[in-house]
């Protein structure tokens, strides 16, 4: 079993980072491009009442193993780690691409997300073994615009796909790449040869996954596939907390536990996760209904509400740009997510004035906006805690901060859309039909008057989505503000394994 190794060449890591890039943009597009592709899916497979497990497994299976991947990686390198993740993406691409059924390419996905939610915290974690903390953010804010970028861009590689080829190459596309991908990553990132033995905290990380696995399939079906009140769903959450504490009583006792409860006693890494869990819960439960303000309120096709959310993703890349530098020259950190979290409220801010007659450029200057806080937050966060826990859990600390985020992110999408739904139904009354399900479908024969109350109703049902994301800003600055710093270096420090 392989210690992490630090390559020192520069080429070397150049290449490392070239490499796992790619490897994170092909799983970050994963979890959208099929969206696009669904119908012609369902038309070719059948099976309609399964249709939203397509997404639903892929993102159930990466959320589940994101903290596992970290754990391991720290035990036994995160070389062959990456391997274990690209082999099992690389596999469930190539099965996605041969399914002649709705279960097959269901199980597929879950086999694809079982790799790709590894390469999230690979990706980042690697980052942490050959770049020195005060260059860390200027990487990892690149990262994070591929990962916003992938949102936008996914549904319209996904429909040109459809079109040019056949829905299988939306899966058979990732084998090429990855596989390239793959082939630098291994050339440049060379082991050590040194063996070290572990134990390995089974019960922690089955107890871990009940709840995680719980928690994202109540937070994806409520509301939808179950009601929120149903046996089904109560038992869920049940289920979540109950091994929730369990896990934490495990981890109070196991030797090398996947999430040491002794981090939380680190001030960075205790506000850095809630930063993390409610900045997600901000940009997820926010961003996810801006296409429906776009297609029903403003009459857009999906297309170009995909185009119009690119000032977000300019300004991830211009906050985690200016960020990076900041931090490079002074080796500071603290104040980034203090302004991060005010550019986020006044984004927010801002979008809770939009309407259906809002211009595009008012609607790209308030977006850009709240990107800017996203870039100038969620890098810095990384950097932050990997620079301030001990070497053999950086995998660990850095795992932790996708995982609340993620959890963040799907709390806050279920309560918004359940807060949206609510309103909607209230403004729409009797005059229009509606059964929970939003699309620019539901306005195809409706008279002109019709279609300007729902109009109306989606502006007013989305706008106290943006309050409550601008309050949850707020607390956000709050905790930055306790955060300590801890002053960045500009070696990187030799592995510990």
């Amino acid at each position: 079993m392989t210690a992490a190794p630090t390559p020192t060449h520069t080429g070397s890591t150049r290449l490392i980072i070239a490499s796992i890039g790619v490897l994170l943009l092909l799983a970050a597009l994963d979890q959208t491009i099929v969206s696009t592709a669904l119908p012609t899916i369902v038309a070719d497979l059948g099976g309609l009442e399964h249709l939203s497990w397509v997404v639903t497994a892929y993102m159930l299976a990466s959320t589940v193993v994101a903290p596992l991947y970290g754990k391991i990686g720290d035990l036994y390198g995160r070389r062959n780690t990456v391997f274990v993740s690209v082999g099992l993406f690389l596999l469930g691409s190539a099965l996605c691409g041969l399914a002649n059924s709705m279960t097959f390419l269901i199980l597929a996905r879950a086999l694809q997300g079982l790799g790709g939610g590894g390469l999230f915290v690979l990706a980042l974690s690697v980052i942490g073994d050959v770049i020195p903390p005060r260059d860390r953010a200027k990487v990892q804010g690149i990262f994070a615009a591929v990962f916003s970028m992938s949102s936008v861009i996914g549904p319209l590689i996904g429909g040109w796909f459809v079109e040019a080829f056949t829905w299988h190459w939306i899966f058979y596309i990732n084998i090429p790449f990855g596989a390239a991908a793959v082939a630098g990553f291994a050339m440049a990132f060379k082991p050590t040869g040194r063996r070290v033995r572990h134990s390995i905290d089974w019960w922690g990380a089955v107890t871990l996954s009940i709840a995680l696995a719980s928690l994202t399939l109540a937070t994806s079906l409520g509301g939808n596939t179950i009601a929120w009140n149903s046996p089904t769903f109560i038992g869920l959450i049940a289920l979540s907390l109950t091994s929730t504490i369990a896990f934490v009583y495990i981890e109070s006792r196991a030797a090398e536990p996947i999430l040491p409860l002794k981090l939380f006693k680190l001030n960075v890494f205790s506000t850095t996760s809630a930063i993390s869990f409610i900045i997600g819960a901000a940009m997820f439960g926010s961003v996810t209904f801006l296409p429906i303000y776009l297609q029903i309120a403003k009459g857009v096709s999906p297309t170009v509400s995909g185009l119009m959310l690119i000032p977000m993703t300019f300004g991830i890349l211009l906050g985690s740009t200016t960020s990076g530098r900041w931090m490079g020259k002074t080796g500071k950190y603290r104040i980034l997510p203090i302004i991060g979290a005010v550019f986020i409220v006044l984004g927010m801010i801002a979008l809770s004035t939009i309407d259906q007659y809002t211009s595009t450029l008012r609607f790209s200057l308030s977006l850009a906006t709240f990107g800017l806080g996203m870039g100038t937050t969620f890098p810095v966060l990384t950097t932050a805690v990997q620079n301030a826990v001990p070497r053999e859990t950086l995998g660990t600390a850095t795992a932790a901060g996708l995982m609340f985020r993620q959890v963040g992110g799907s709390l806050a999408v279920a309560a918004f859309g359940a807060l949206f739904a609510a309103r909607m139904a209230a403004g729409l009354g009797t005059a229009v039909e509606f059964n929970g399900e939003i699309g620019p479908q539901m306005l195809h024969g409706l008279p002109e008057e019709a279609r300007g109350l729902v109009a109306d109703s989606v502006v007013n049902a989305i706008h106290p989505i943006f309050w409550i994301a601008g309050s949850l800003g707020v607390i956000a600055f709050a905790l930055s503000l306790l955060m300590k710093e801890i002053p960045l270096h500009n070696r990187q420090a030799p592995a510990s394994e």
